[in-house]
């Protein structure tokens, strides 16, 4: 049973504080670190003196940030409309696309926030870890020097043992971050009793007189104060591995008062002089405890990069699933955690991406020019399909959808044009590595649209083919045969390709069909539907979820009576080899798309290895597709 399914039933409080616990370390790292960040960015981009009406304006714009965008748009309403259990925006597509309401700009905003996370995955490790290593320039100023080898030798570490699996040290991870958490706020109420009257920022007055009084450099500032809530996604994303209640205990209950306590004490010290040059959240505590301070910060930033990196796997196995994205080599690197997977590729240019982010921009402030805009193109994204979700799935009226979609929509538009300021100073940086995603995931799922329609054109009916067996008096031999087929209805091409070349068809024949659906996991009762087609010939349709992984052998295991046909060391598994070529007419692909999606087919993880399909017993049929 997932952890998801034990939270949806009546659980004790015991159970919901251990799943809370948990979460900590997974869902909010990335949001829990941004204290480490936010503010100094966000007072150096206000360009005023710290004055108490501009820090209290800016406290108040972040308090009011993590409130509407947090706790309203992702933990009430975003978390409400989930797909049987999972969340995020892949999983809200593919909820949609089920209900039949995945109208091509449905998939192309989801298809966009899933290749722009990605950009927040190499940000987030690299801003994160520079931001609480830059907070030994404090104690040690003669240690700046070092600051930036020290960040690329930490994250180098983190990526080099992403193959080992985290399974073991993650179960750490939640301590660590409650203990964060804890800090954070105990600092935070420090830092308010030397200047209680900062308690008046709740007050959204004054955030909204800072943003009508300031002009363009409202909009500057409103790009600062967004870093407050990346990581929002997370809570959404990440559903399913804890369900809704676990997650809203956690940010309700620990996380959301840590985070305000923690930038009010921050505005407090402001407020009662403190040197606004210097990193205030480390200025927060006591000089004899501020190494003690980094090396925590340090161990949650790192926490906060292994969630994201896990969840850019995630995320790209469900794409592989959808069909959005080649098909990669996936490793499990825990038997008892379906979420603990490595992917190589996956690793390796996250780990390029991030450690170049860091040598580039060298320093956590100059990184924060680049962050965000991804982030809140996301965010856009999803408003989007929340509208649509409003209607389509709770089937509220348009009027109350349209409303608040349109909250959502001018708090994502307003933080998204503030953001966008940032594009010539290294936000074009996940743009660009966003545009180069989305286009392999379009490339790649029209090519396998325009291999299934080459392939079915030149299909043959089963009865015809059986027929055409017995007219060329072809011998049924001793063995058993599987044949992977995209074709439901119609004979499989490998199966043609093999009698035509063999002048033979093993006795006993089942072909296979794997069917990916919109929901996350499949009943294993409903797991496949087995029709007899023609004397000794099955066809098989498996249904799986996106966030599950075929296994055909153990699929076969299952087969109930015909398990010793099929399941046995004796099967021979048969697997078409596509070799693309171009359509003689003018309606296949673009010759660069073809030749795009030629290069990702002959380059992604191979069928068997895909299916764990035994290599010892495949045979392999090369073909040429026109597309």
């Amino acid at each position: 049973m997932s952890l998801h399914q034990c939270s949806e039933t009546p659980a004790k409080s015991p159970r919901i504080a251990v799943l809370a616990g948990s979460a900590l370390g997974v869902v909010f790292g990335d949001i829990g670190t941004s204290p480490l960040y936010t503010f100094k960015t966000v007072l150096s981009l206000s360009g005023h003196d710290p004055t108490p009406s501009v820090v209290l304006g800016l406290l108040s714009l972040i308090i009011w940030t993590l409130i509407l965008v947090t706790s309203l748009k992702y933990a009430a309403f975003a978390m409400r409309i989930d797909n049987h259990g999972e969340g995020g925006i892949m999983a809200l597509m593919s909820l949609l696309v089920r209900k039949g309401k995945g109208g091509r700009w449905v998939i192309f905003a989801a298809l966009i926030g899933a290749a722009l996370i990605y950009g927040d995955g190499a940000i987030t490790p690299a801003i994160s870890v520079l931001s609480a290593l830059e907070g030994l320039t404090i104690v040690i100023p003669e240690s700046h020097p070092y600051i930036l080898p020290l960040t690329v030798v930490i994250l180098l570490v983190l990526f080099c043992i992403q193959p080992f699996g985290t399974a073991k040290i993650g179960k750490v991870f939640g301590p660590i971050m409650a203990l964060w958490f804890f800090v954070i706020a105990a600092l935070g109420i420090w830092g308010i009793i030397q200047y209680p009257a900062v308690l008046l920022a709740v007050n959204p007055w004054y955030g909204m007189t800072f943003l009508l009084s300031n002009g363009f450099v409202s909009f500057m500032v409103l790009g600062g104060v967004f870093l407050c809530v990346t990581g929002a996604e997370a809570l959404y994303a990440d559903m399913g591995h804890f369900g809704k209640k676990p997650i809203w205990f956690a940010w309700y209950g620990v996380v959301f008062p840590a985070l305000v306590l923690n930038y009010a004490g921050q505005s407090a010290l402001i407020l009662a002089g403190a040197d606004s040059k210097h990193n205030i959240f480390f200025l927060l505590c006591p000089p004899v405890l501020q190494v003690p301070l980094i090396l925590l910060a340090t161990l949650a930033t790192i926490i906060a990069s292994q969630a994201i990196i896990t969840g850019a796997f995630s995320m790209t196995r469900q794409a592989i699933l959808l069909g959005w994205l080649p098909r990669l080599r996936i490793k499990q690197t825990a038997a008892e955690s379906y979420g603990q997977i490595y992917i190589g590729v996956i690793n390796g240019l996250l780990m390029v991406v991030t450690i170049g982010l860091v040598i580039f921009f060298k320093s956590s402030d100059k990184l924060a020019a680049a962050y965000g805009i991804a982030v809140s193109l996301t965010m856009l994204m999803t408003s989007g399909l929340l509208f649509v979700a409003m209607r389509e799935v709770w089937r509220w009226s348009l009027l109350s959808s349209a409303l608040i979609a349109l909250v959502f929509l001018i708090i994502d538009t307003s933080f998204l044009v503030a953001n966008m300021i940032k594009v010539l100073e290294g936000g074009y940086i996940p743009l660009l590595l966003a545009a180069v995603i989305c286009t392999v995931m379009v490339i790649w799922n029209r090519g396998i649209k325009a291999v299934s329609r080459a392939v079915g054109e030149k299909g043959i009916g089963i009865d015809q083919f059986f027929a055409q067996l017995k007219a060329d008096d072809i011998p049924r031999v001793p063995g058993s045969a599987v044949f992977l087929t995209r074709t439901q209805h119609n004979t499989p091409p490998v199966m043609h390709w093999h009698v035509a070349r063999n002048r033979a068809l093993q006795r006993n024949v089942f072909s296979l069909t794997i069917d990916i659906l919109n929901v996350p996991y499949v009943d294993p009762r409903q797991r496949m539907v087995i029709t007899p087609r023609a004397p000794n010939y099955w066809h098989g349709v498996a249904q799986y979820g996106f966030m599950e992984h075929p296994n055909v052998p153990h699929l076969l295991q299952g087969m109930g009576e015909m398990k010793d046909l099929f399941a046995s060391d004796d099967v021979t598994y048969y697997v078409g080899h596509e070799t693309i070529v171009a359509r003689e007419s003018a309606t296949g692909m673009a010759s660069w798309q073809r030749s795009a999606f030629a290069f990702m087919q002959r380059n992604c993880t191979h069928v068997i290895n895909h299916y764990h399909l035994p290599s010892d017993r495949v045979v392999e049929i090369s073909r040429r597709v026109a597309i």
